[in-house]
């Protein structure tokens, strides 16, 4: 019987067990980013520290994506893209892990350190994934090849909101800020203890998880596409190539500020919402909960339209949909500066639904027709997701301000996000003219 050859790679290995086992990695890390979210405020309780200082979890945790992203590029480059979702995994776990002991020191920072390696990995891994995902067919399909496999980040990010909330949120002390801040020092350190081992356990089981993932791949045989027969790298020249091609060179900086958005609209959906179901008479504790509850809802929404939008790939140019829904998930970002109420809240989680897409739909544009320069330029790509390291901490700097012109400061912070949605927008419809 005649073999499928479309299904196979140039060195006879099936794609689909590959194909999976790599999808998986995506929702692996989908999970790592939505545990971590709702930590800033749980962190800035725990250890009574203000939101910018909680928000330093984003710093270190999308600091890592940014440090290592280019010597795991140049690493795949030397071994194969195998090898860097193998140092990705085992990243991932060692900092997982490491929250035990940050835990037994009872200081923040030996926290931040941990994500710091924990997204040391992921950075290898989304470094690794993603373009190896892109090489597994052809070039004619590789943007809605790489949606689908995405679209299994937003289940796993899912899981990691759930597990925040009912693992995490749920299981902390319902003091409130004010009451935290009114405990002697002995009184507080036992409870930021209680607190601290509520907050590592599911950290703690996921890399127990991520580390039977690596032995799995390990032991699995997977298709070499995309590995070059030369190791040797020109880097100088690759560079030049690459910054001469306007859709990756833009495309980096429109990755940088649709992370940004992203992870902003995700993280401060907490304090958005605490805010206004405090206003309606609800106990801190009950606005948060029930704020998390919301952004679970928006990431069903975000789950649910990736898929929806792979399907309109078919049909319209990424390009055209990509500008189309950030000039949607701009209005409605507006919507949440000006309104007051719910109706704000309503908005945050509809702009989900918009971000869905951009993403994979950036990297995929910026990513086409570039060949054996894509192992280099999937690194800058990873490092764009710096904005989601740099654009928090300073939408948190205007929140811990309370009020901004006669406004709520948190609905004003929501400005950063409306600009990053102006350049997704402005990229979607320069890369539908542009020749290279």
């Amino acid at each position: 019987m005649k073999r499928n050859t479309s299904l196979l790679s140039s060195d006879g290995v099936s794609y689909v067990i590959p194909f999976i086992l790599i999808t998986m990695c995506f929702a692996l890390w989908g999970f790592a980013n939505d545990i971590t979210n709702p930590m800033v405020k749980a962190f800035s309780k725990i250890f009574r520290m203000s939101v910018t200082d909680g928000a330093l979890v984003q710093l270190a945790f999308y600091g890592g994506y940014f440090v290592m992203a280019f010597p795991a590029a140049m690493f795949i480059r030397r071994y194969s893209y195998k090898s860097g979702v193998l140092m990705g995994l085992a990243l991932y776990a060692i900092g997982a892990l490491l929250f035990l002991p940050a835990k037994m020191s009872g200081i923040y920072y030996p926290f931040l350190a941990a994500y710091f390696i924990m997204t040391c990995g992921l950075s290898f891994l989304e470094t690794s994934c993603n373009p190896y995902i892109l090489s597994m067919g052809t070039a004619e399909t590789a943007t809605r090849r790489l949606n689908l496999a995405q679209s299994f980040n937003p289940i796993g990010s899912l899981m990691g909101m759930f597990v925040a909330m009912n693992f995490i949120q749920a299981r902390l002390s319902p003091l409130s800020t004010e009451e935290r801040a009114a405990l002697d020092d002995t009184q507080f350190a036992a409870l930021r203890d209680s607190d601290l081992s509520v907050l590592i356990a599911p950290y703690l089981f996921i890399g127990i998880v991520i580390l039977a993932i690596f032995f799995i791949i390990l032991r699995t045989k997977m298709p070499n596409t995309g590995d070059s027969d030369s190791k040797d790298l020109n880097l100088s020249a690759t560079l030049r190539r690459l910054l001469g091609r306007q859709r990756y060179r833009e495309g980096v900086v429109a990755q940088f500020f649709y992370v940004g958005a992203q992870i902003m609209c995700w993280t401060f959906i907490i304090q958005y919402g605490t805010r206004v179901f405090m206003a309606e008479g609800m106990a801190e504790k009950e606005a948060e909960i029930l704020s998390q509850q919301y952004n679970i809802v928006a990431m069903a929404i975000f789950c649910v339209s990736r898929f929806v939008c792979t399907f309109f790939l078919k049909y319209i140019r990424p390009g055209v949909l990509l500008s189309a829904l950030a000039v949607v998930a701009g209005v409605l970002t507006a919507g949440v500066i000006m309104a007051d109420g719910r109706v704000g809240v309503y908005c945050l989680v509809g702009v989900s639904a918009c971000m869905s897409l951009m993403f994979p739909t950036i990297y995929g544009i910026a990513l086409t027709g570039i060949g054996e320069d894509a192992k280099l330029g999937a690194a800058g790509l990873i490092m764009a997701i710096l904005g989601g390291s740099i654009l928090p901490p300073m939408q948190a700097a205007i929140i811990d301000r309370q009020v901004v012109a006669g406004m709520p400061a948190v609905n004003v912070s929501f400005v950063l996000p409306l600009i990053c949605f102006i350049v997704v927008a402005i990229y979607g419809y320069r890369a539908v003219s542009c020749k290279n």
